[in-house]
């Protein structure tokens, strides 16, 4: 990536935080210098002048930036580490603001009723990961998980698998004998398998078909299946939940082979 590029996407991403253009504009361009005026740092961003003094008003408020008041004014960030921290609290209490709102708001009953079978879909690797890993958390009695691809082993999938109770069988299906390896040494306490079901693998079908991601069954009632789309890398799921759930039955079939007899709920 270019210096222009890298440029353009630090801004993009400042706004996406909070920041309005003119202020990600100086931030980025104070990234380039030791320090700077007003007239530099405008020449260099392109930021009107008198709107740059705007700017660095709101980033020494918000503990970014740094003024010397000298004649002229010199303008610095602060150090790029103590800033990006001060941008992830700063994101991070705004998370949890939106979480406490959105927890005291009133829902709308529509009665009592309930379907016992649900299927869901979603897209976006985030927020499967997300989903994932919460289900991981609620198990009570097995987590049984098949990697279809080993993008999807990430730091924080290995650190939630890892803190599943004990007591709770923890069942990985792997696709290659090296993935295999790979979850045998990051998560020492699982018990893993190479999985029989070759469809998984991306390079075992067509180049323009959809390849399984992932296949996780929690407690032999909740089910997630996801697929990672070839020309964008996207990954979509569908997420279902109820012992009677057909997807659910499908899966666990699937999936036999890496279970445990003792726990089969025929």
């Amino acid at each position: 990536m270019d210096t222009r590029e890298s440029r353009d996407e630090a801004i993009e991403v400042l706004q996406q935080l909070g920041l309005k253009e003119y202020e990600a504009r100086c931030f980025v361009g104070l990234t380039r210098l030791e320090s700077g005026t007003a007239k530099k740092l405008s020449e260099l961003t392109e930021v009107p002048r008198t709107r740059v003094y705007d700017a660095i008003r709101v980033l020494e408020a918000q503990g970014l930036v740094e003024i010397q008041h000298s004649r002229p004014q010199q303008f610095r960030v602060v150090p790029l580490e103590e800033a990006t921290e001060t941008l992830r609290d700063q994101y991070e209490n705004r998370v949890e603001r939106l979480r406490d709102a959105l927890d005291t708001i009133e829902t709308v009953d529509e009665g009592d009723e309930s379907p016992v079978q649900q299927i869901w879909a979603m897209s976006g690797r985030a927020a499967i990961e997300n989903r994932a890993e919460q289900l991981i958390g609620e198990a009570e009695e097995e987590v049984v998980l098949v990697i279809g691809d080993e993008s999807l082993l990430t730091a924080d999938l290995v650190e939630t698998l890892n803190e599943v109770g004990d007591g709770i069988d923890l069942i990985i299906g792997t696709v290659t004998d090296p993935l295999q390896e790979q979850v045998q040494a990051a998560v020492p306490d699982a018990t893993t398998f190479l999985s029989g079901l070759d469809w998984l693998h991306g390079d075992t079908v067509g180049g323009d078909e959809t390849a399984i991601g992932r296949l996780l069954l929690i407690d032999r009632s909740t089910i997630l299946v996801s697929s990672i789309i070839p020309d964008t890398k996207t990954e979509r799921a569908i997420f279902g939940e109820g012992f009677g759930n057909g997807l659910v039955v499908i899966a666990r079939r699937l999936m036999a082979h890496g279970l445990i007899p003792a726990r089969d709920p025929r």
